[in-house]
């Protein structure tokens, strides 16, 4: 593939303890018929912070040194805490820069005690309030992060909206580009939500947003 393309890594959900697979392959094929170049990173598992982010990092290395310009994220659930922190947290290297990112149903504070099993494997039982601030995606928000597309339900009980509108007011907050779709109807790790009502349109939606930042 030529040099200076769009390549979009894709973050299954599950916890931190799983990789879902309706989050991984269907997700990438829906990106590649769009035209995009796309793939999924199954990043470690069951391990502490800061390794899934570190992992993670070396995968958008190793997309540059393949020839993408342009580095895009889709995570869902805990995948989509990951990557928020690879598009958010502070010490990336040029070559490790996230230059958008789609988020699905995100965990996206660790000082919520939702969703807690992700927190526990992630940050461990006794995490200081100040390691759970430090991972939590609406602390880590600057004028200078990149756009995000967020998207979640309202029914959604194991991750609740509020961690959507939490990193969405932190986006505001610094007039940081983004999207926001929260569907009234719909349990949590839907994924493509084929068949689940009005929030099946988060991929039409979604497709149109990544075409302005391709």
């Amino acid at each position: 593939m030529a040099t200076g393309y769009t390549h979009v890594i894709v973050l299954p959900g599950g916890g931190y303890a799983e990789h879902a697979p309706h989050e991984s392959e269907p997700i990438v094929r829906w990106l590649t018929g769009t035209g995009l170049s796309a793939s999924v990173f199954r990043y470690p598992l069951n391990v502490r912070h800061p390794a899934p982010l570190e992992a993670l990092r070396g995968e958008i290395r190793r997309w540059r040194a393949e020839g993408a310009q342009r580095i895009g994220i889709v995570g869902f659930s805990a995948g989509g805490h990951l990557a928020g922190l690879a598009a958010l947290s502070p010490g990336a290297l040029p070559a490790e820069t996230v230059q958008f990112a789609v988020l699905g149903y995100a965990i996206t504070s660790m000082e919520t005690e939702t969703y807690r099993p992700a927190r526990l494997i992630l940050l461990g039982e006794d995490a200081d309030p100040q390691l759970r601030r430090s991972t939590s995606l609406d602390v880590l928000v600057t004028p200078q992060s990149p756009p995000f597309f967020l998207w979640h339900t309202a029914e959604d009980r194991y991750v609740p909206a509020e961690h959507t509108y939490r990193l969405a007011t932190a986006l505001s907050a610094h007039q940081v580009p983004h999207t926001v779709h929260v569907f009234a109807h719909g349990p949590h790790s839907l994924g493509l939500a084929r068949g689940a009502g009005e929030a099946e349109a988060w991929t039409v939606f979604a497709s149109a947003w990544i075409r302005e930042h391709v």
